[in-house]
């Protein structure tokens, strides 16, 4: 199999993400909203190895008829926001106006960070909470926390997209990546097994994704504390 044929087949495997968004839209219209996250973890998984693969066959150089990085991020956008906050509105965890103001801010935010130029670290990892509103409302769904929690977690990482804080990229940031990539491997199991059993309440999976996910979001911050911005 030659180069370029390789680096097209990491293309198409990462288009199959969209599929999966679908898959998991069409969950979330019908109200399934466990059968949504399986679909969400699956488009997960493609999106943390899709990357490597394309960094090994050098989709830019062998396959550049097609925009890598532009193609993830639209399939990002939908399945790291987009039907998140669909969910989240629909579900009844935020009711009336607190929902319409979580969709608006979530959307609205997401669009212009998912935009930003800025968006990468010299370390390869993030400035400003990434978007993983996907990674967000599967744990809100776990917890089942009272709407103004769900309202100000939402506002709260909305606005941390636009500050200087590092968010850990568990594949590319090099720092700490022995217990960061196992983290985000450990969290995807977890998030399929809490959507397994229909987030049940006294699943374990619930107390994996509330540490993994603390880790995940409070990484990055303590190696900039630590290093410094560009350590």
């Amino acid at each position: 199999m030659s180069i370029r044929l390789k680096a097209l087949l990491v293309h198409l495997f990462t288009a199959t993400g969209a599929v999966f968004a679908m898959l998991a839209m069409l969950a979330a219209v019908d109200g399934e909203y466990d059968l949504m996250f399986l679909w969400l973890v699956v488009a997960f998984f493609v999106d943390g190895i899709d990357g490597p693969l394309a960094r090994k066959y050098d989709v830019k150089t062998n396959a550049p008829e097609f925009d890598g990085v532009l193609l993830d991020l639209i399939i990002d956008y939908l399945t790291y926001v987009f039907i998140p906050a669909f969910a989240l509105f629909t579900s009844g965890l935020m009711d009336g106006w607190s929902g319409w103001l979580m969709i608006i801010i979530v959307t609205f935010a997401s669009a212009l960070y998912f935009a930003d130029t800025r968006m990468k670290t010299q370390d390869n990892s993030f400035s400003g909470f990434p978007g993983c509103f996907n990674m967000l409302v599967l744990v809100l769904f776990a917890l089942s926390p009272a709407w103004w929690v769900c309202l100000l977690v939402v506002m709260v990482l909305s606005a941390a997209m636009f500050v200087p804080i590092k968010f850990v990229h568990p594949v590319r940031t090099e720092r700490w990546r022995s217990v960061t990539l196992p983290a985000a491997l450990a969290w995807t199991a977890f998030a399929g097994w809490a959507a397994w059993v229909d987030f049940h309440p006294q699943s374990w999976a619930h107390w994996g994704l509330m540490i993994t996910s603390v880790y995940l979001v409070l990484a990055g911050g303590i190696q900039q504390l630590l290093y410094g911005p560009d350590g």
